[in-house]
């Protein structure tokens, strides 16, 4: 059984992207810029908003923080993006999900120039990956996506299986596979026998907020398993797969912590190269 090392993997992408940052700065005498605007006091939020400020000033990018109170009005958050889009020195934003109750989630993504959107959430980018065009690609499913090929460089024909349908991991998750020459079925909480749907999968993303769903018995041999689940249980984090047990028919997996999460943050930062690279 192979661990798939999430924590070695960025580190690798993060020492590629440092030279690739470090390459663009002597041809385009500038450097990409992310600005992340942070709204309130998540405490999730605060430490993952940290980690990606770290991690872009280690690979060389210009990086900045906007905070604001959770009082914040919807007009302000606005007009701010507003400047971000006409701020060439900005060549990615993000918005910090979740957004306090009276400030519309879709207002605000819509806000976002599509060749400035990191997070690959923005209608048109949606649109593109899912017609196969260029577009930026949503961090947790493109750091899942770059974790499989390390195992199976050829996808080709292999059976997926995607549980989850959020438009943050499970859809994008699923264009990416497709594009790949996957079959691919998506499952969700509404599947009747999902266990004998993820039977049949070569590869299985788990992304639904259940810790441990996906059991032992639920997985064929030698497949690969990508766990996209957090959840904080009495015995601390685990997953949306029970490790113990699927580790033992899985040819591969990821663990919960130090998987797919560093991932998340590396693909944010190749994102913004890619839209600064785009724009240039």
């Amino acid at each position: 059984m192979i661990l798939i090392d999430g924590k070695k993997i960025a580190a690798d992408l993060r020492e590629d992207l440092k030279k690739e940052v470090s390459e663009l700065k002597s041809k385009h005498n500038k450097v990409p810029g992310l600005t992340v605007i942070l709204i309130g006091e998540d405490a999730p939020s605060q430490i993952y908003v940290r980690n990606k400020e770290r991690s872009a000033k280690e690979v060389g990018l210009k990086s900045e923080v906007i905070k604001y109170p959770d009082t914040v009005e919807e007009k302000t958050v606005l007009k701010k993006i507003e400047e971000l889009n006409n701020d060439e020195s900005v060549s990615g934003i993000l918005v910090q999900l979740p957004l306090p109750k009276h400030i519309n989630k879709q207002k605000v993504i819509e806000a976002i120039l599509p060749s400035k959107d990191v997070d690959g959430f923005h209608p048109m980018n949606v649109g593109n990956l899912s017609s196969g065009y260029e577009s930026s690609i949503p961090c947790t499913p493109l750091g899942c996506y770059l974790l499989i090929k390390k195992i199976e460089p050829n996808l080709s024909g292999k059976k997926a299986v995607v549980v989850g349908r959020s438009n943050l991991n499970g859809k994008p998750m699923t264009q990416l596979l497709l594009k790949e020459n996957c079959t691919v079925t998506i499952t969700h909480s509404k599947t009747k026998d999902l266990k004998g749907e993820c039977l049949k999968g070569d590869i299985i993303v788990a992304a639904v907020g259940m810790p441990e769903l996906v059991k032992g018995d639920w997985v064929k041999k030698d497949a690969i398993v990508i766990d996209v689940g957090i959840n904080k249980t009495e015995k601390g984090i685990v997953g949306d797969v029970a490790f113990d047990e699927v580790s033992k028919v899985a040819k591969a997996i990821t663990p919960v912590p130090g998987g797919v999460g560093p991932m998340t943050i590396a693909c944010l930062l190749k994102n913004t190269i890619e839209c600064f690279k785009r724009s240039n």
